[in-house]
């Protein structure tokens, strides 16, 4: 059996509003199925192709990297000592933390409330099913 997800878990997994899926689902980006007078249900297979051409779009002012796992986000935290600074981003749901030198923070212009891309690069990455 396909798996299938409600508007508001489509948007969780996508990270954008339930509305913004609503949007998608109005202008045919998003196909869509009703059984009956059943809840709006939305094709894993669909979402996933969604998923990944949203992926492919280019962050706006990023430079391009081999890199995949970038993720756009707003500066929450910034702490920094005489070597050191420990910068916070929220992309979405995710929190990051990322420590760095503390010139190449104040390079960056890296504050509380600045845009900017995270950018994840490992060896391993583990995989959970909830």
């Amino acid at each position: 059996m396909p798996t299938a997800y409600r508007i508001a878990e489509a948007a969780a997994l996508l990270g954008v509003s339930d509305d913004t899926v609503r949007r998608w689902i109005d202008s045919a980006r998003l196909p869509v199925h009703r059984e009956g007078g059943g809840p709006a249900t939305i094709d894993g297979a669909a979402l996933a192709r969604l998923a990944t051409e949203l992926r492919e779009a280019p962050e706006p002012g990023t430079t391009p990297s081999s890199a995949r796992n970038r993720l756009a986000g707003i500066v929450t935290r910034v702490v920094r000592d005489t070597v050191m600074a420990q910068v916070e981003i929220q992309a979405g749901p995710f929190r990051l933390v990322s420590l760095m030198s503390r010139e190449a923070a104040d390079e960056l212009g890296l504050e509380i409330g600045v845009r900017a891309v995270a950018t994840v690069k490992a060896t391993q990455v583990s995989v959970d099913v909830p």
